[in-house]
C-alpha cells in the first residue's frame, strides 16, 4: 500500500474515532500510526508530495541543484592554499567572513565525499593506525619478563632517580632491579646481561615486552637482545595496558607504607628502600592473582605443595562440619598459564591469568 493510499484509507477512520470522542494520540496508537504522521497528512498538499517523490523517483534533476561550473569552483575553493587543510564546518564561516557563499555546510561534505577526498585533510602527519602487541602466554618462570622505569623523587626540584625493574609475568617475581640517576640504554642492558647470567637463561628462551621508551629503543638495549638470542615486544605508544604487570607492580610498591615520606637524599638511601622492599614483595606478599603464594614460591615451585595443603585442610574442615558449607571449598588450584595482551578472553575455568598483577 502506498502512502496517498495509506492517508486515504486511514484518515477517515482516525476522523470518524475522534468524532466518536477518542482522543488522537490513542486512535493513532490503535493502528500503529504517530500522531505527528497524521497531523502531517492533515496539513500537506498530497498531490504536490506525490509529484515530488515521483519526479526523485524518475531521476529528474532538482531545479536547486549545482551546476557542474558550480561544483568545480566550489571544489577548486575547498582545495585552494587557504582552506585545503580545513574542514566545511571551518571553511563556511570564514567564507561568511568574507562575504561570500559558495555552499552549505552539508552540500561541501557531500562534494568532498563525492570526490574522495573527505578524509584527512590537515598538513601535519596522519595518524597511524596500531596493532595490538602479538599474544604471549607463560607457563614456567622465565619465559615473559615485563621490564619499565618509574620516577624516584629526590630532594632537588625537577630531579628525579630512576628505578630500573624487570618482573617474572608468570612468578610475579622481580628478578632484576637497579636505581641510577639517569635514564640509559646502556645502563638498560647491562643490567638485562647481568640478569640473563644470573638467571641462566639460554637463548632463544626468553621474550621481554616493554613500552616505547627511548632506553627501551634504544641500539645498545637490542644489540644485548640480540646478542642474548632475547625475543622483544613493544606496547603500542601511550598505552600503558599494553604492559600491565609493570605499571600494576609499581603501584603496589609505592603505596606501600614504608615509603619514605620525604624525598630520598641519595642514591644509596633509594638503594637500600628499593633492596628492602623488593625482598618483601618477593618473599613475604601473598599474591592474590597467583593463589596467595609468594612470586619467590612460585617462581622456585614450592607453590604446588603449598596449595595442595590448604586443599586437603579445607577438605577435612568440610568433612568435619559439612553442615557449615553450602557449597564447594575454596578453590585453591593452581594458576598454569598466564597471559600478556591476549587475542580473546580465556575460559576462567582453565585457570589462566589476563593483564592482572
Amino acid at each position: 500500500m502506498t502512502s496517498t493510499q495509506q492517508r486515504q484509507t486511514l484518515l477517515p477512520l482516525i476522523e470518524q474515532a475522534q468524532q466518536a470522542g477518542a482522543h488522537l494520540h490513542k486512535a493513532c496508537t490503535q493502528i500503529g500510526l504517530s500522531a505527528r504522521t497524521v497531523q502531517r497528512w492533515r496539513h500537506s498538499n498530497a498531490q504536490d508530495g506525490d509529484h515530488r517523490v515521483a519526479a526523485l523517483r524518475a531521476g529528474v534533476t532538482p531545479a536547486n541543484k549545482l551546476s557542474e561550473a558550480e561544483r568545480r569552483a566550489a571544489l577548486d575553493m575547498l582545495n585552494s592554499d587557504a582552506f585545503k587543510d580545513l574542514p566545511p564546518s571551518q571553511i563556511v564561516p570564514r567564507l561568511a567572513d568574507q562575504g561570500q557563499y559558495v555552499a552549505c555546510e552539508s552540500t561541501l561534505y557531500r562534494l568532498l565525499r563525492e570526490a574522495g577526498q573527505l578524509a584527512h585533510r590537515r598538513l601535519e602527519r596522519v595518524p597511524q593506525k596500531r596493532s595490538k602487541p602479538r599474544a604471549l602466554v607463560a607457563t614456567a618462570p622465565d619465559q615473559i619478563y615485563c621490564w619499565d622505569i618509574t620516577y624516584l623523587p629526590t630532594q632537588l626540584r625537577g630531579a628525579f632517580f630512576y628505578l630500573y625493574l624487570f618482573v617474572d609475568v608468570f612468578s610475579r617475581k622481580i628478578v632484576g632491579w637497579q636505581v641510577f640517576d639517569c635514564e640509559s640504554a646502556e645502563l638498560a642492558s647491562q643490567l638485562l646481561l647481568d640478569l640473563c647470567a644470573h638467571q641462566g637463561i639460554p637463548p632463544g628462551q626468553l621474550t621481554v615486552h616493554s613500552d616505547n621508551g627511548a632506553p627501551m629503543k634504544g641500539e645498545t638495549m637490542l644489540a644485548t637482545m640480540q646478542r642474548l638470542g632475547v625475543a622483544q615486544t613493544r606496547s603500542r605508544p601511550a598505552v600503558s595496558n599494553d604492559n600491565p604487570y609493570s605499571e600494576s607492580l609499581f603501584r603496589t610498591l609505592k603505596y606501600r607504607p614504608k615509603l619514605p615520606i620525604k624525598s630520598f637524599e641519595d642514591l644509596l638511601q633509594a638503594r637500600r628502600w628499593v633492596t628492602e622492599l623488593v625482598h618483601w614483595y618477593n618473599h613475604a606478599h601473598r599474591h592474590s592473582a597467583i593463589g596467595f603464594v609468594t612470586p619467590a614460591q612460585r617462581h622456585a615451585g614450592l607453590d604446588q605443595a603449598l596449595l595442595d595443603a590448604r586443599a586437603t585442610i579445607y577438605a577435612a574442615a568440610r568433612q568435619a562440619h559439612p553442615n557449615r558449607w553450602s557449597r564447594q571449598t575454596r578453590d585453591w588450584g593452581r594458576i598454569n598459564e598466564v597471559h600478556l595482551n591476549p587475542d580473546t578472553p580465556q575460559n576462567k575455568d582453565s585457570k589462566t591469568i589476563q593483564n592482572t598483577a
